[in-house]
């Protein structure tokens, strides 16, 4: 059958799972669209027929303008955590220019994303003096033949540490059986993501 879409993941850490430590992602390609996908394609593609803009363009002015959300950003991409976050430092990577996939990049733009991802990374092993562990995946547009006006790339990482090195928050007992309940404020993790490059002379953040 035709690739319908292709996952591109990582997985960092033991705690992810990864025992046997690789410096890759993993590429997956299937002959649908996967459940979360196909959720943010009728999401982005109603809001684009609704209002002939892409809603994650649309969100991204949004967090430049209030700023307070926002982790790091350079000249092509801003790392933020989501107010919908539900990992206790979760990150989204969003380009500033309105491209679908990652071969749509271009030269600036890839060499720009290599210094962000660089930067997050950082920012994380920093926070608790560790190699912090996440699991990450890129979100292209699909490949099944359908419209995807209005589906912006972006990146998520899914990070489980919560106060230290050696404490993880875990999706148990009413997040499990009724919804996701956030530790702290997406406001507060960025804050504190933020904070150990900006005093020891790393990356600027912001707009």
């Amino acid at each position: 059958d035709a690739v319908r879409y292709v996952q591109i993941f990582e997985n960092r850490g033991e705690l992810m799972g990864c025992s046997n430590p690789h410096p890759h992602c993993q590429l997956w390609a299937v002959n649908h669209v996967p459940t979360i996908p196909a959720r943010k394609q009728a999401t982005q593609r109603l809001y684009y027929k609704t209002h002939g803009r892409d809603l994650l363009g649309d969100y991204l002015d949004v967090e430049l303008t209030e700023g307070e959300r926002i982790v790091s950003a350079n000249e092509g991409w801003v790392a933020l955590v989501p107010f919908w976050a539900v990992w206790p430092f979760e990150i989204m990577v969003v380009p500033r220019r309105y491209v679908a996939g990652l071969v749509d990049l271009s030269n600036d733009e890839r060499a720009s994303l290599t210094t962000i991802i660089a930067d997050v990374t950082k920012r994380y092993d920093t926070l608790f003096d560790c190699e912090f562990p996440y699991s990450m995946g890129w979100h292209g547009q699909p490949s099944d033949g359908t419209s995807q006006d209005g589906w912006r790339l972006h990146a998520a990482y899914y990070p489980p540490l919560l106060r230290s090195a050696t404490v993880r928050k875990f999706l148990v007992g009413y997040e499990m059986t009724a919804e996701p309940q956030r530790d702290l404020t997406a406001e507060e993790a960025a804050a504190r993501l933020r904070t150990p490059l900006e005093l020891d002379g790393g990356a600027p953040s912001g707009g």
